[in-house]
């Protein structure tokens, strides 16, 4: 049975605590700003709705977008390697020992916020990563690992993201390509233009800040 409101606020308040570095953003999710970007702890639901897979994720602000998505999604695994959810009737028992091990596993630190630049190698590795496991070109993580740190004034790590995007175009299988495609050279050039309107970037993270109501979430 799904759970009911009072025992997801509890859950979300505990990891809350767990997680003193993060902001309550809505039940079953903890944000913090990181520069052009939030980290987020996500108590992601599990289909039958009993139970919750902590799940910790970054979202860029420096594109109009109408949730805030899971990009980099790592859920909290088993000594197996399996994806392990938590039942909210377990949750008291189970949450902090969970909690311990999600920050023990994530790539990018739920402790310390995160740099820029290690959010950055995590959108490279994981965009060449997709490419060497044939999955869909990882589009939207090459433009992510560029404008964000454009939008930090990190002028030289845009560029060698706008180097990667040019090498990993070449490489994508374009029947594998978005249907809006608008064709490699159109791509690179309008991103070479976006990296370079650091206003426009900006004025687009205001925007979404208002957008998503994240105003109150404190800003690393």
């Amino acid at each position: 049975m799904k759970t009911d409101a009072a025992t997801a606020k509890q859950v979300t308040a505990d990891w809350a605590r767990a997680f003193d570095g993060f902001d309550i953003w809505r039940p079953l999710r903890l944000l913090r700003r990181v520069g052009p970007l939030v980290q987020g702890i996500t108590l992601d639901r599990s289909t039958s709705g009993d139970a919750y897979f902590p799940t910790v994720h970054i979202h860029a602000l420096t594109r109009p977008f109408p949730v805030i998505s899971l990009a980099l999604g790592q859920r909290l695994a088993s000594s197996s390697k399996m994806q392990e959810s938590i039942r909210f009737t377990d949750h008291a028992e189970a949450y902090l020992d969970a909690a311990r091990r999600l920050a023990g596993q994530a790539r990018l630190s739920v402790d310390a916020p995160p740099t820029v630049g290690e959010v950055v190698t995590e959108l490279r590795a994981s965009a060449i990563a997709q490419h060497g496991m044939g999955w869909p070109p990882a589009v939207e993580e090459v433009e992510d690992s560029i404008l964000i740190p454009s939008a930090s004034g990190d002028r030289e790590l845009a560029e060698e993201g706008l180097q990667l995007a040019q090498d990993l175009v070449k490489k994508w299988p374009k029947h594998r390509l978005p249907p809006d495609w608008v064709g490699e050279k159109a791509w690179i050039t309008s991103l070479s233009m976006e990296a370079d309107n650091v206003e426009g970037l900006r004025a687009i993270i205001e925007s979404q800040v208002r957008a998503h109501k994240l105003a109150k979430i404190r800003q690393s």
